[in-house]
């Protein structure tokens, strides 16, 4: 992908190669008078611009103009022409070049007002009160919430210097000073050519040098390697760095062994550096005059001076700093008498004594304090990155050890070194926010709180080191390490005053803060006082102060996140008091987990000062919206479960605080808003409103069911995934409201779910038809005989017409919607298992909740609140078991309405009527499994995996049914021999194995349990029928005596009359005709002759038969004589 410059550059060049072919170039001007055409690399050394603009002049375009013109644009940026002219293409790779400094450039330097160092710290404790409005209200006023601006840290309050010198001056003195001081502490330093020293004033020697060969600076390795990562970080130019360190080497020789001072070394580089050493004349001049600043400094101010000796310095320093006199008037003769007059006086004042008698203090230790100290915080600041200003450079401790090389020169003791190195640590870290330095700082400031050995001198020196601030009006001194110490103190004070602004986004910081401030220190209440408030240990004094921040910073957030919930308010549409809280919760949280931790320490009651403000602010906005409330509108759905989580928070936080160690009484009682006694009579109205809405919703759906899978995946009803999403909403919307749910609501809501499911489940039952209606009418008992008499007239079988409401039924139950049906009922049942387990984990996150408020309030709760885990259980045992009762009967029924359906209704022509009709061999059963198998696929493929099973098992059990109907009720057309018996075993086999279907189908054990009473019917057809006569008449002596049963055995007289009517014997015929006078089954025709074909019936209906064949056994004898009696009378027998 090319980079967006490349893009760019080819954008530009299709917009010429148009410019060029459109015609609205007109010529074309070469230097050489010539028109020719260009070429696609001649394009890009044309520019766009120049050539747009001549295009509206004309179309006359100077091809050497417009490549000048390119030239002089491509050597700046390419901007893009936007509002903000702040983005543009980089000519250069920006990842060569680093990422650029985080902080922002410092503002310019005022010469004048340079000095003013000074500042009122009352001012400043002033500024840091974050100013709040407790009567804040939403919709009538919106507070001027001001972003947070980068808190000024006060300086140190040194004496100003009085000639001006900028940063850059220091910085670049500084380095001065660190070579020269590393240069003469070093031997290894030294040029390898040792010239002979000359006769007389050094000084003089090095001022004849100047017109001889330059000589090149030759130190060690380590030493080079060292001072050129010092230059890198001072940010010294490489060609200004050579011509210092050559006149330092040279002066190095001449002073070996001695120590320099900075007037001294400013006399020197004066010296060895002249005006052809810049590349142009302002740089010479602006480091002559930081030359000559640094003497009238170090020099003029001193009072150990006569007032004609400063005349003179003043003299001889304005002389320097004219560049007419100085580099063109004056004589070398007459610029040497000039440095030798400073020189003198220099001598002078550094013979001087030091003031504290200390090993190696020189007079310039505190008569130039200001400006030593300014220097060595330039070196200090080299220690880091200039690209990471946040990250210390790997070799920063090599660079603090070669600094020590200067401490003899500018009066740094060990002490002083960390109290001034943890200052620009702390600066550092106030421009760029990194933890890092802020944990080095401590660490520093922590040796110089940590100090164990006092040196009387040392001391004696650090008090001559004074600083000043202002008060109210009034000057205060300070000691260098104390006003550290107090300018790092009201900076820490600024952030605790309002630390949720300062460290919401950065919690781990709040801690190492606390620990700043513990080590140096909290500013007094009374500015007058110079002694900063220790926190070693609890008192009055600490605890106040910590009151004071932890006030301050929660009414400052507490107005910012008012504010920001009204603004937020009105782009969301979302009630103010619902984001409100939950801002509330956000600051409430915080104090728990990263400030009040901290701060109990000094003051444990702070969580509970914490917890009330939130509690008051908050309510105080509450109460009013929840005098109005009286119905559960969105509003209150999002008002009221913020403002529930947000007491809890303000619970926990108000409860963690450890009684045993509150430093004082404190008194405040947290009190409830009293959400639950305004909502809960609410929530019960709303329960019983959606009660009904639900039922209507239920029919609804009901009564618009197609009964069609809502996918392929999904293949139940979409009716019933409409009403549990709707119980589901009411389950969450109640208990999305947070509050605890007392037993009235529970059961408002399961008689909610109760009546839905019922509702649903009634309805669908409702319409399922009884299995037993599709069962058809035993046809009447025949005797088998092979003669037919030809003078008889055969009678034929009467049918009547199905019922027209089952058959309405049977219309809309087709098996693909049965198969729906039965999937929706087993959905049902795992939803409703679902349903209950939803509603007691919601139960138990509310029970949660109770038991995290203080023991006081949960004696409070009321006695019907859901607490007692027996009364839960009975109520969701009626409910839930009476709804799975119901869904298990549907299922059931629907279940066994599949078999029978598919064999009694769609196939009962194939099945009842045609199987064996006539001859067993002419109409075996094998004929019919195809269509049985293609009734499976399409069941199976409709079905879910764990319902599957139980509607082959219905479609088998009703096959067996309907196979034993057909060996004991086949009607007159049926008449089985013994060698019909071998090929029916067989067909039993077949319809067995059929559904087994090699192991992959039903388990064999339950095939052969329910196959048990067809392959017992076959046997009884295998005895003789004298062994059959003898067991009937056994059987109706019993039904005789009493003894009888409605179910149909192997042994009972009905099961036995009906193979004897069915078996082709004679001696069988004879005793019918004998004993119960039953006609022949020669006198009626072949029913399949007269029967229509299934498709042919009313409405899918299958043949009845006639209802003078639907009489049962009460007796024997007396049955079969009613069954046959018409056709006694019309035959004669």
């Amino acid at each position: 992908m090319d980079s967006l410059l490349q893009r760019y550059r080819n954008d530009r060049r299709k917009l010429l190669e148009f410019l060029m072919s459109s015609g609205l170039v007109k010529e074309l001007r070469s230097p050489s008078g010539s028109s020719t055409p260009l070429s696609p690399a001649d394009l890009d050394a044309l520019s766009a611009d120049y050539v747009l603009d001549c295009v509206k002049s004309g179309g006359v375009v100077d091809v050497f103009k417009a490549t000048e013109k390119y030239n002089f644009e491509s050597s700046y940026p390419v901007t893009i022409h936007s509002q903000s002219r702040d983005s543009y293409f980089l000519v250069s790779s920006p990842d060569a070049a680093g990422s650029p400094p985080r902080r922002m450039p410092p503002q310019p330097v005022n010469m004048e007002n340079s000095s003013n160092n000074s500042s009122d710290l009352s001012c400043h404790i002033d500024s840091s009160n974050t100013p709040t409005r407790d009567n804040y209200i939403f919709k009538e006023e919106t507070p001027d919430i001001k972003p947070m601006k980068p808190v000024k840290i006060i300086p140190l309050g040194l004496p100003p210097l009085r000639t001006g010198l900028s940063d850059d001056d220091l910085r670049e003195a500084a380095y001065e000073l660190m070579i020269a001081s590393m240069l003469l502490s070093s031997v290894d330093a030294y040029p390898t050519q040792r010239r002979k020293i000359e006769k007389g004033s050094k000084l003089l020697s090095s001022l004849k040098r100047k017109d001889k060969p330059q000589l090149q600076p030759q130190v060690s390795n380590a030493h080079s390697e060292v001072i050129n990562m010092i230059r890198i970080q001072m940010q010294i130019s490489s060609k200004m760095d050579t011509c210092i360190r050559r006149n330092l080497v040279q002066l190095a020789q001449l002073k070996t062994g001695e120590q320099i001072d900075l007037p001294q070394l400013a006399l020197g580089l004066l010296v060895g550096i002249f005006k052809s050493d810049f590349p142009n004349e302002k740089l010479y001049l602006k480091w002559k005059t930081r030359q000559a600043n640094l003497l009238e400094e170090a020099l003029c101010f001193s009072p150990g001076l006569e007032k004609n000796e400063r005349a003179t310095m003043r003299k001889c320093l304005a002389t320097i700093r004219d560049s007419k006199d100085w580099d063109v008037v004056m004589s070398s003769s007459l610029r040497i008498d000039v440095l030798s007059s400073i020189r003198h006086v220099s001598l002078k004042l550094s013979s001087l004594p030091g003031r504290c008698g200390i090993e190696e203090e020189t007079y310039y230790w505190t008569a130039i304090y200001h400006l030593n100290i300014r220097l060595y915080e330039k070196l200090l600041f080299g220690v880091f990155d200039i690209l990471e200003e946040g990250q210390l450079i790997e070799d920063a401790s090599s660079m603090l050890f070669h600094m020590k090389s200067i401490w003899s020169t500018l009066g740094i003791t060990e002490n002083l070194h960390n109290a001034v190195y943890g200052w620009v640590l702390f600066q550092q870290f106030v421009c760029t926010g990194e933890p890092s330095l802020l944990g080095s700082a401590i660490q520093e400031l922590e040796k110089v709180t940590f100090t164990e050995k006092s040196n009387r001198k040392e001391d004696l020196y650090l008090s001559h080191i004074v600083c000043s601030r202002q008060t109210i009006g009034t000057d205060i001194h300070l000691g260098l390490v104390k006003a550290i110490f107090a300018s790092v103190s009201a900076w820490c004070e600024d952030q605790l005053q309002d630390y949720h602004l300062h460290f919401g986004k950065k919690l781990r910081d709040f801690g190492m803060l606390v620990s700043l401030a513990s080590t140096v220190g909290l500013p007094p209440s009374d500015c007058t006082r110079t002694e900063l408030i220790t926190l070693d240990t609890l008192s009055d004094e600490v605890g106040d102060k910590i009151q004071s921040y932890v006030q301050n910073s929660i009414k400052g957030a507490c107005a910012r996140a008012a504010h920001f919930a009204y603004v937020k308010s009105h782009g969301e549409r979302t009630h103010a008091l619902a984001l409100l809280a939950n801002e509330l919760s956000v600051i409430a949280k915080a104090e728990i987990n990263e400030f009040a931790p901290v701060l109990s320490k000094w003051l444990p009651e702070c969580m509970m000062i914490s917890a009330m403000l939130l509690h008051r602010f908050y309510g105080e906005r509450l109460m009013p919206f929840l005098e109005g409330v009286s119905s559960l509108s969105g509003e209150v759905r999002k008002v009221v479960p913020a403002a529930y989580m947000l007491e809890e928070a303000l619970m926990q936080l108000y409860n963690c605080h450890s009684k045993s160690k509150l430093h004082k009484p404190y008194l405040h009682k947290l009190k409830n808003y009293e959400i639950e006694k305004v909502v809960k009579p609410v929530m019960l109205d709303w329960l019983i409103s959606q009660h009904d809405h639900i039922l209507q919703w239920t029919r609804r759906a009901f009564e618009i069911e197609e009964w069609e899978p809502v996918s392929v995946h999904q293949r139940h009803a979409s009716s019933i995934v409409e009403i549990f999403r709707i119980i589901e909403e009411t389950v969450s919307q109640l208990f999305g409201l947070h509050l605890p749910v007392d037993i009235t609501h529970l059961q408002a809501l399961l008689s909610l779910i109760y009546h839905s499911l019922d509702t649903y489940l009634q309805r669908i039952f409702d319409q399922l038809v009884d299995k037993k209606l599709l069962y058809p009418s035993p046809p009447p008992l025949t005797r088998f005989t092979d003669a037919i008499m030809p003078a008889m007239k055969r009678k034929s079988l009467e049918f009547t017409e199905p019922d027209n409401i089952m058959v309405k039924k049977l219309d809309e139950l087709t098996i693909p919607k049965l198969c729906i049906r039965l999937n929706t009922l087993c959905y049902i049942q795992k939803q409703i298992s679902a349903t209950e387990d939803g509603i007691r984990k919601s139960l138990a996150v509310v029970r949660s909740s109770l038991e995290k408020r203080s023991k006081t309030e949960i004696d409070e709760v009321d006695e019907n609140s859901m607490t007692h885990g027996e009364a839960v259980d009975e109520l969701f045992a009626t409910t839930y078991d009476s709804l799975r009762e119901t869904n298990a009967n549907c299922i059931t029924k629907t279940r066994d309405l599949i078999g029978a359906r598919v064999i009694f209704w769609d196939l009962r022509d194939m099945f009842l009527v045609q199987l064996y009709n006539g001859t067993v061999e002419g109409a075996r059963l094998e004929r019919l499994l195809p269509h049985i198998d293609s009734v499976l696929d399409k069941v199976c493929s409709l079905s879910y995996e764990d319902s599957r099973d139980m509607v082959v098992l219905s479609i088998c059990r009703s096959a067996l049914e309907a196979y034993v109907r057909v060996l004991l009720d086949g009607g007159p057309t049926r008449a089985f021999s013994d060698s019909d018996i071998t090929l029916m075993e067989e067909d039993l086999s077949i319809l067995k194995e059929f559904f087994i279907a090699d192991g992959e189908g039903l388990p064999r054990s339950l095939v052969e349990q329910e196959a048990k009473q067809a392959k017992e019917i076959l046997d009884l057809y295998s005895l003789e029928s004298e062994m059959l006569i003898q067991m009937l008449m056994t059987a109706s002596e019993l039904i005789n005596m009493g003894v009888s049963s409605e179910q149909r055995r192997l042994e009972d007289a009905q099961t036995l009359v009906r193979v004897l009517c069915h078996k082709k014997d004679r001696n069988a015929s004879k005793f019918l005709k004998r004993q119960y006078e039953l006609p022949m089954s020669s006198e009626y025709e072949d029913v399949t002759s007269n029967l229509p074909a299934l498709s042919e019936i009313v409405r899918s209906t299958s043949t009845r038969w006639s209802t003078t064949s639907q009489n049962s056994f009460s007796s024997i004898k007396k049955k079969i004589q009613e069954a046959t009696s018409e056709i006694r009378n019309n035959s004669g027998w």
